[in-house]
């Protein structure tokens, strides 16, 4: 059964891809894993699939802990489908965190004997994002290796005015000349492009990434994450209101600049409460939010993730309430104002 290994640093877009390419009859019966950095899942409730697919949530990083975490729920889900109490699948689609250091990952799907009986490795898609990848390749390792083991790199977001996809291109072609290179925009790309591209292979790829492979050969596969990058999550039962958010955003973007690496939430909006808002932030670059028709699950809860270089989690927090605090009290004013307008009148 062909597994597929879905990478990319934080925020390149790569649960709006997988998202889209569930909508594909083609990938009706896959299996994903979603690997995300941090206490809290969210990706989850954004991928909607069909009744022969779904979705497992895994919390932590897999390139930290894959043989415990990821060994064994592959494991889980073959024997669950031997069994007949999942749905037949016939393809596995691993989402991993934009923090992952993939060559362990490949590692031990190569090389685990339970697992060569069920499941081969099909190839390695690694989505850059155009607007912030040429920074992202030269600050953090853990997209450098990402690149240099793709099978199918895709460039997302190059319908944004400040994307860079020449000098990306370029750039990659330098890092992994064997890989294919797509350009797509909101996460539109046929299965056929990305998919069966064969046994996972070095050959054609950067020198380094056998010499990975073949370090994590020697021993349990680990990852070490920079000390100063850490992530937390805001949750509240309590609705935002619209122009707390709106100042909330603008003053991390002020504020916290590239430190922020990644925040996305959903967020229960006062105005809107049944209309969740979904919000994504990649270092400077914020976008507006996207409003969903429905909640996805039953957990109405506003719910932020932040994964950033030395934010702490108390001043978030405290932003927050205070900017809460100042519009409630605006509000307030303006209410006053407006009823003593009309006793005048």
């Amino acid at each position: 059964m062909p597994v597929t290994v879905l990478t990319g640093f934080l925020g390149s877009g790569k649960t709006t891809l997988l998202a889209r390419l569930l909508r594909d009859p083609a990938l009706g019966r896959t299996a994903v894993i979603i690997n995300e950095f941090g206490e809290i899942g969210l990706d989850h409730d954004l991928v909607e699939t069909s009744d022969e697919s779904f979705v497992q949530l895994s919390t932590g990083c897999l390139c930290c802990h894959v043989r415990s975490d990821l060994v064994l729920a592959l494991g889980d889900l073959a024997a669950r489908r031997a069994a007949g109490t999942l749905p037949p699948f016939e393809r596995v689609v691993i989402e991993t965190t934009g923090l992952a250091d993939p060559a362990p990952i490949l590692h031990a799907l190569m090389t685990d004997r339970d697992l060569a009986d069920v499941y081969a490795l099909d190839g390695v898609v690694t989505a850059v994002d155009a607007i912030t990848g040429l920074v992202t390749l030269d600050r953090h390792a853990e997209s450098l290796r990402q690149a240099a083991v793709a099978d199918r790199i895709v460039l997302t977001k190059t319908d944004v005015p400040e994307a860079r996809a020449h000098a990306l291109r370029a750039r990659l072609a330098a890092i992994n000349p064997g890989a294919r290179v797509l350009e797509i925009v909101r996460g539109e790309v046929a299965p056929s492009a990305l998919f069966d591209s064969g046994l996972f292979s070095t050959a054609g790829k950067h020198p380094d990434v056998a010499a990975w492979l073949a370090h994590d050969a020697g021993g349990e596969p680990h990852a070490h994450h920079r000390d100063d990058i850490s992530t937390f999550c805001i949750v509240r039962d309590e609705p935002v209101r619209a122009a707390t958010l709106a100042l909330f955003l603008s003053a991390l973007a002020e504020n916290c600049g590239a430190d922020l690496l990644r925040l996305k939430g959903i967020v229960r909006i006062a105005e809107e409460p049944e209309r969740p808002a979904v919000i994504h932030g990649v270092q400077h670059v914020y976008h507006a939010p996207v409003w969903l028709e429905r909640w996805p699950s039953n957990d109405r809860r506003t719910r932020m993730v932040f994964i950033g270089c030395n934010i702490r989690a108390s001043w978030a927090r405290a932003l927050l309430e205070l900017i809460e605090e100042e519009v409630a009290d605006e509000t307030a004013r303006r209410s006053i104002s407006r009823a003593e307008c009309a006793q005048s009148a």
